[in-house]
């Protein structure tokens, strides 16, 4: 199926939406769960489903579509597609995502907030939290509980610790050196390619190629990496990322 409209029963368009409140893209592979998270959020006056999505490809056709502040997302839907979240978030970048989901595991926790998760909720949620969820996440907050929040702090204390033991140096392309010392210049990548004459699908082929040889997974770990190892020298204590 596409993504659901208002066919004048059920669902909720984009324009029934008041021009100051929460727009919400609902993706979930059961109508049954869709028609209740609809009702809950019906309550509310603030809140809106602007469109509906049972499968990935229906979801990023919506997105595309239909300008939203948060996508709300059944885990399942991402089985098997390990790039979806950035990818929704490249269409959608104002976007806030929230995952259902059942119990996780910590390292799958973990890589769900470093890709741009912003809360992880059981499918279990009450309607009172699910709508107190989406309202501080569109606040700018996180949305996390305490056994994740140990996770992530552990996760980060691992690489740190993995930034400070020794270990054998990768090997740099003089290309990917300059790339490396655009990174820390605070440089976003079209800005690179147009320094190094190049495009930015190459820059962004060359980082993957980097993140893989140093084991890091986005550009401030990139940067912390390189001047602990001295691969680079900064002109000050201060590394720039935007």
């Amino acid at each position: 199926m596409d993504f659901l409209e208002d066919n004048g029963e059920d669902e909720v368009t984009e324009s029934s939406a008041r021009a100051d409140g929460i727009r919400i893209i609902l993706a979930d592979s059961q109508a049954i769960y869709r028609v209740g998270i609809r009702k809950i959020f019906a309550l509310e006056d603030d809140i809106r489903v602007v469109a509906q999505a049972d499968t990935l490809e229906n979801l990023l056709a919506a997105v595309q579509r239909y300008p939203t502040d948060v996508v709300l997302l059944e885990g399942g839907i991402l089985t098997g597609s390990a790039d979806a979240i950035p990818e929704i978030l490249r269409l959608a970048p104002d976007a806030k995502l929230i995952l259902q989901a059942t119990p996780a595991d910590e390292s799958n926790t973990v890589e769900l907030y470093r890709r741009g998760v912003r809360g992880i909720i059981s499918r279990s949620i009450s309607p009172d939290l699910l709508v107190k969820c989406v309202r501080k996440i569109v606040a700018g907050e996180t949305w996390i509980d305490n056994q994740s929040v140990n996770w992530v702090i552990e996760a980060y204390r691992a690489q740190a610790a993995a930034l400070v033991s020794p270990r054998s140096q990768p090997r740099l392309s003089p290309k990917e050196l300059q790339i490396i010392t655009c990174i820390t210049q605070g440089k976003r990548n079209k800005e690179i390619a147009y320094q190094l004459g190049t495009t930015e699908q190459v820059i962004k082929n060359h980082l993957r190629k980097i993140y893989d040889k140093l084991g890091v997974s986005d550009r401030l770990e990139l940067a912390l990496y390189c001047l602990h190892h001295k691969i680079i020298h900064a002109d000050s204590d201060e590394v720039i990322m935007s």
